[in-house]
């Protein structure tokens, strides 16, 4: 069983909330950016790599190559997985990958979508993933950074 500490929902990926205060908050030594579009994007991974704690190795999958290589790591590795939006938490979720914490941080403002609370913002697509992820056992939080307190999530399933 791969021993994943979080799964964070960012917008932006990997950048400096994500590389510091998450990643030295859950003692994670690894950040896996599970992206289809950045997984084969070495220029955006670069980018990442900069960004990226030296305590913490990164590693750039596609939600398939997650799906198929998580179950192989090792239990040293403390996993913090670091996805783009709640559709891929989903597929991934699906796919197998025993994810029990999604963290709601980054969600853009966006056509069709509503802005919910702080950094957050959905359309009736993102409502219902997270409607799923929830009936599928998941515990959703919303907080930006580990030193603030949550949001409820009432305000994202309420939101349409």
């Amino acid at each position: 069983m791969p021993n994943i500490l979080l799964t964070r929902i960012d917008n932006r990926l990997l950048h400096g909330q994500v590389a510091t205060q998450w990643t030295s908050s859950l003692g994670a030594n690894l950040i896996l950016i599970a992206n289809d579009e950045v997984s084969t994007n070495k220029t955006r991974q670069k980018l990442m790599d900069m960004a990226a704690p030296q305590s913490a190795q990164t590693r750039y999958f596609s939600l398939q190559k997650t799906i198929e290589i998580i179950h192989k790591a090792s239990e040293r590795q403390k996993i913090f997985i670091v996805c783009e939006t709640p559709q891929d938490v989903l597929k991934l979720v699906e796919g197998g990958v025993p994810i029990k914490k999604v963290n709601i941080g980054n969600m853009h403002m966006d056509t069709g979508k509503k802005q919910v609370v702080g950094s957050v913002a959905v359309d009736e697509a993102d409502v219902e993933t997270f409607k799923q992820l929830k009936a599928l056992g998941v515990e959703l939080e919303i907080r930006r950074v580990p030193s603030e307190g949550t949001d409820p999530i009432s305000k994202i399933l309420e939101a349409y």
